[in-house]
């Protein structure tokens, strides 16, 4: 893949996290926190705890430009789901490889932005975060095929 346009994003935060390896399944619960890069000033976090949930952008920082995935194959590789393309996908195998995940916002406490239900394994690189807001979320009725329901059924249950 030779992209015709590049761009560069600073890192604002680290994930720190129990999590040190990559898995598809059981993020539920999993308490994190995302702390600020010291150059990061404090007062960006000003009025954060006065929302339940964050929208946080994030780098797959462990995967390689070689698992990049361009075209349609089946999700997780189960035959049973029919292929489907890159941009159907929520993993790393996209172009960018950035992840997006909506945890609950716990408590701020200095630099450091405590939650649960990040899927993101500890180290990872946060490019954003921003409170989530009902308005920008879906209008209107949101429908999907039956396979996201039933490869996730185990997604967001507790770590084993």
């Amino acid at each position: 893949m030779s992209p015709q346009q590049t761009i560069a994003l600073p890192v604002i935060a680290h994930v720190v996290s129990p999590r040190s390896e990559v898995s598809d399944d059981y993020w539920g619960g999993v308490q994190s926190i995302i702390r600020l890069v010291p150059e990061m000033p404090l007062d960006t976090l000003e009025g954060l705890e006065d929302f339940s949930h964050l929208e946080v952008v994030f780098h797959f920082h462990l995967a390689s430009p070689a698992d990049v995935h361009l075209g349609a194959r089946s999700p997780r590789n189960n035959p049973a789901w029919s292929p489907t393309g890159t941009f159907v996908h929520r993993n790393h195998r996209r172009p960018a490889q950035i992840g997006i995940s909506h945890p609950r916002l716990i408590k701020v406490e200095g630099r450091d932005i405590h939650i649960e239900d990040l899927d993101a394994v500890n180290g990872t690189p946060v490019i954003d975060i921003a409170p989530y807001f009902l308005e920008f979320g879906p209008r209107g009725a949101v429908h999907e095929p039956a396979w996201p329901r039933e490869m996730l059924q185990e997604y967001w249950n507790p770590s084993r």
